[in-house]
């Protein structure tokens, strides 16, 4: 097993500079912008350069994923968000809980901008939302829940959704469903492990020994009853083959002749975090 604590990680697709120009042609169309963030990493998981995209737009940060996170931690960020004059709202995506609060901010914006346009002349229209996040927010579950039924993609893997594309939720509200971006340059490495730990940048392009072991030792770091619990790690050493090892031994993924797959233990661990196996977790701190 190759330890690369040290890799970094660069992921910028053609197609996230291609949809960061389309946001800004369509920028005048756009009312509200609902900015998704995820739960689990709430200061690594916020686009870098959004305000250069969306202007003075009004937004309303959306915190998806509230259900899988370390709400202890989450919440002092939300907090910290809300002291910067934000507007957030901690969605539970899998029961819909605080759906109907966000839609109801949203007519509480129009409202207002309806007025404008009333004193224009102009009549009221529906509102017109633009969604953007990260790749594997939560954005296409959080649409669905818009909506009350299925209707757009949902997918595991980054870049599952490849156009800006218009949704209407009712009569009041259409939604302008964007692909995941990120940002040319991820100049901060801890938080590009962050994000690709919780599968935001392409598995295809990472080391996942590299991914696996900064889990480790975020867990360690953060949540060592989690890793004792799961794993029956009550230790790290420097270079993680004993703990491989025990990982292997605890999970069944000997080969032949009890040799350790270390790439599949890799995966056991991504795998594991991915699927909340580890309990509330939140990566990101103040």
């Amino acid at each position: 097993m190759e330890n690369r604590q040290n890799t970094t990680i660069n992921w910028y697709p053609g197609h996230m500079a291609k949809t960061k120009r389309e946001i800004i042609e369509k920028l005048n169309l756009i009312d509200v912008v609902y900015e998704v963030i995820d739960a689990r990493m709430p200061l690594s998981s916020k686009i870098v350069d959004i305000d250069d995209l969306i202007k003075n737009k009004p937004r309303i940060l959306v915190m998806t994923k509230y259900d899988l996170c370390d709400k202890k931690e989450t919440d002092k960020i939300i907090k910290y968000y809300e002291q910067q004059g934000y507007r957030v709202i901690p969605v539970d995506l899998m029961k819909g809980d605080n759906v109907l609060k966000l839609i109801s901010i949203t007519k509480e914006i129009m409202e207002v901008e309806n007025k404008k346009r009333e004193v224009r002349g102009l009549k009221p229209r529906a509102g017109r939302v633009l969604i953007v996040g990260i790749p594997n927010a939560g954005k296409s579950t959080l649409i669905n829940r818009l909506v009350g039924r299925k209707s757009a993609g949902v997918g595991n893997t980054p870049g599952f959704t490849k156009s800006l594309s218009w949704i209407r939720i009712n009569k009041d509200l259409e939604l302008l469903d964007s692909p995941g971006i990120l940002w040319p340059k991820i100049s901060d490495q801890e938080a590009a492990h962050i994000l690709a730990s919780f599968s935001a940048i392409k598995e295809e392009i990472l080391n996942i020994d590299s991914i696996a072991s900064f889990i480790l030792r975020k867990l360690y770091e953060l949540y060592p009853e989690s890793l004792k619990e799961r794993y029956g790690i009550l230790e790290l050493d420097d270079d993680l083959i004993e703990v491989y090892d025990k990982i292997a031994l605890r999970r069944g993924v000997l080969s032949r002749g009890g040799v350790v797959d270390y790439e599949k233990v890799s995966s056991i661990i991504i795998r594991d975090l991915k699927n909340g196996y580890f309990g509330p977790i939140t990566f990101d701190r103040l």
